[in-house]
């Protein structure tokens, strides 16, 4: 076996203290009046849609920001930032990750038998579109940096959308080998697999040329680099790169996670790779394990673009990176059905992952079924309309009672040639039934905050 069972392990004081100073670093912003924003509640418990207006301010996680044509993060979105649910202690979540951990700390070690991969788990998930996009290669006209994908907190500041918006920072810090874990933001849809907020954990590890062929037995003539002038890059390597260098990082890369999954779910577990593409990495792939007779995506991986390296300052070293998502695994991994029950503060779930070994397996058992309630509601849309915009509104609005909306008609009016849709709202509890007076008032303040905030004409 690759890995040996091991319990928590606790960070070096050097690593905590790392930690907090990239969660509490903040970006500089201009000194102005301010005009605060009072944030209303539209439904118990929840916050409502109402956003903040441009030259408002409102504040995250302590810090003050001044509200600009690009901000569209909502006070529902905000009011989970800072919870961290990967770092509370018996989370399923929280188990997932250190079950990560405990596997590369056991495998992955130096001379003196310490860990060589520093975690942070603690960033503040308030980046830069720099970090975010710029310092990742992604293009100017890549669909992610749209307002419909993406939470602006201002045009050059959002909340991240990947974990790997935080490669370039500790690669100039000096980090060759990092975890980096956190919450992440995106607009999607709604159903029991997405919710805007969710958990990543990116992996990068740099090489050296030594050590790349420390293995060979004659590593004479054998280099990380081509002349760039002469290659171009191909299906199997980027123009800077040789194919000897790349294929043994390839064989590292997989090896590596390939483990990993046997050690999430066992030796027996079926795994293949799929070429991909992302604009980090090249070659790319993605891991799929065979579970429960699906092929499920794991993770993406690749060898990094070059240009990242070089452009936080490390020329000589190549590397590799994935990213995988925690609730994925934790939901296929301990039998979770519905992503909102990792939100939830019912003693009946949490208790169920309240073990001192990460190890220790567990089938989430469901604590009680409540029925749903489905209500439909369909508007002729405005010129500018966007269906994550009327999404981020029935979250807010609706909270966590909202389990699914899905898009059931769409109608262009031959005469008028405006466009009508028709969405199937499914409401439910998940700790109690819900009347139908408590659906039909919920229904009626979605209604009014679509007419409100996004000029929708109801049918």
């Amino acid at each position: 076996m690759l890995y040996s069972k091991v319990r928590y392990i606790q960070l070096p004081k050097v690593l905590r203290r790392l930690n907090q100073q990239l969660h509490f670093r903040t970006i500089q912003k201009q000194s102005s009046p301010v005009t605060t924003v009072v944030i209303r509640h539209t439904h118990a418990g929840n916050v409502g849609e109402e956003k903040v207006a441009a030259g408002g301010t409102f504040q995250i996680m302590g810090e003050t920001y001044r509200a600009d044509s690009w901000t569209n993060v909502t006070p529902k979105i905000i009011s989970n930032i800072g919870k961290n649910l990967h770092n509370q202690q018996h989370h399923p979540l929280c188990l997932i990750k250190q079950r990560i951990i405990n596997y590369f700390y056991a495998n992955f070690t130096n001379r003196s038998e310490n860990p060589i991969f520093a975690v942070f788990d603690n960033i503040n998930p308030v980046v830069t579109t720099h970090q975010n996009f710029d310092s990742l290669l992604i293009p100017e006209d890549h669909p992610s940096r749209a307002k419909s994908d993406t939470y602006y907190v201002t045009k050059d500041q959002l909340l991240r959308s990947q974990t790997s918006a935080h490669q370039e920072e500790l690669i100039i810090m000096g980090f060759d080998s990092f975890l980096a874990v956190g919450d992440v933001y995106r607009r999607d849809t709604i159903d029991a697999t997405h919710y805007p907020v969710f958990h990543q954990m990116e992996g990068v590890r740099l090489f050296s040329e030594s050590e790349v062929f420390k293995g060979v037995n004659d590593p004479t003539g054998l280099t990380l680099f081509e002349d760039t002038n002469q290659i171009k890059r191909t299906s199997d390597k980027q123009e800077s790169h040789t194919l000897d260098a790349v294929k043994l990082l390839e064989y590292d890369l997989k090896n590596t996670l390939s483990s990993l999954a046997h050690h999430l779910f066992g030796e027996d577990i079926q795994y293949r790779w799929v070429d991909c593409y992302f604009p980090f990495t090249h070659p790319s792939w993605e891991l799929e394990i065979l579970y429960k007779d699906e092929w499920l995506e794991v993770l993406g991986c690749g060898i990094m673009e070059q240009k990242i390296l070089l452009n936080a300052g490390a020329k000589n070293k190549i590397g590799w990176a994935f990213g995988l998502g925690l609730e994925r695994l934790a939901m296929k991994l301990y039998q979770i059905p519905d992503i909102r029950l990792f939100w939830s503060n019912d003693s009946g779930f949490l208790n169920q992952f309240k073990v001192e070994d990460p190890e220790t397996p567990i089938a989430y058992k469901p604590v009680s079924i409540y029925p749903q309630c489905t209500s439909d509601l369909s508007f002729w849309i405005p010129k500018d309309y966007t269906e994550n915009d009327f999404y981020d509104l029935v979250r807010s609005v609706g909270g966590d009672i909202v389990e699914q909306v899905t898009l059931v008609d769409t109608f262009l009016h031959p005469k008028h040639q405006k466009t009508s849709h028709c969405y199937r709202i499914i409401y439910r509890h998940m700790e109690k039934t819900l009347t139908q007076k408590e659906v039909n008032d919920v229904h009626r303040q979605i209604t009014q905050a679509a007419i409100d905030q996004l000029k929708i004409e109801p049918r």
